[in-house]
């Protein structure tokens, strides 16, 4: 009966992942959702920056914590160990939640282009992007990604083995595609307003900090990464000849 409940809180969890990943497209692209990153303003602008910065603190306080090996092993000690990972995602989702009920649009236009030929580039850079992350998630194991392999071993009574150190080939080109594709559709935009900028700034700053969490954590799990990390570039591709070293499918 345990082994079928902690299935269930799996697909359960993943289930309410794949909804908030949807709704966030349509948060950040503007359309689709009944609020999005630049809906009509309703508070003074002082409120609604702190209000945001509040809430992307909050997003980036459970996505860093939570990722850490220290946290995991406090975690594990009240739930099973198959649960960790779909924990991880569920709160990774409802932060995202709070985020999208609570944001506070701003107003105000840093740059519009309005050249329709630009404006369909930016979109489609952007749809390019979330292809990009959805991808990057398949390139390493997407099911262990989001802690549906780990429950549906742990329900089968089998051994979860951790995924093996390799080298799917977006990670031959840079460290982290998957962060790539999210700083497209942050920044992939015909009209940046006052109130996407900050998310896009916030964001991509808590992102270039979480690498340097998560490489050490890498490094510390597979010996093999720092080498793999002196070769392969992190954000920027360089294309070159050079054989690398495998990549982890372990992603915080």
């Amino acid at each position: 009966m345990k082994r079928a409940l902690v299935l269930i809180y799996g697909i359960l969890s993943y289930a309410v992942f794949f909804a908030t990943f949807l709704y966030s497209i349509g948060f950040i692209g503007n359309f689709g959702v009944p609020k999005s990153i630049d809906s009509i303003p309703t508070v003074g602008l002082g409120v609604a920056i702190l209000t945001n910065l509040g809430l992307l603190t909050v997003f980036a306080l459970q996505h860093s914590v939570m990722a850490r090996p220290w946290f995991k092993r406090i975690l594990t000690r009240w739930i099973p160990q198959a649960a960790e990972r779909s924990t991880y995602c569920l709160f990774a989702s409802l932060a995202l939640i709070l985020l999208f009920v609570g944001w506070q649009p701003m107003g105000g236009t840093v740059w519009s282009l309005e050249a329709p030929v630009l404006r369909i580039g930016l979109y489609t850079v952007f749809a390019l992007g979330w292809v990009l992350i959805f991808i990057s998630t398949f390139a390493i194991n997407h099911f262990d990604l989001f802690g549906l392999r780990q429950v549906w071993d742990y329900a089968r009574n089998r051994t979860y083995y951790p995924p093996e150190f390799k080298e799917p080939v977006l990670y031959r080109i840079v460290r982290h595609p998957l962060y790539v594709g999210w700083l497209v559709v942050l920044w992939a935009t015909p009209t940046m307003t006052m109130a996407h900028l900050l998310f896009a700034l916030a964001t991509t700053a808590y992102t270039l900090i979480a690498i340097q969490f998560e490489e050490k954590d890498l490094a510390d799990m597979h010996p093999e990464y720092r080498v793999y990390k002196k070769r392969v570039p992190m954000l920027i591709p360089r294309f070159s000849k050079r054989k690398t070293t495998p990549r982890s499918e372990q992603v915080a």
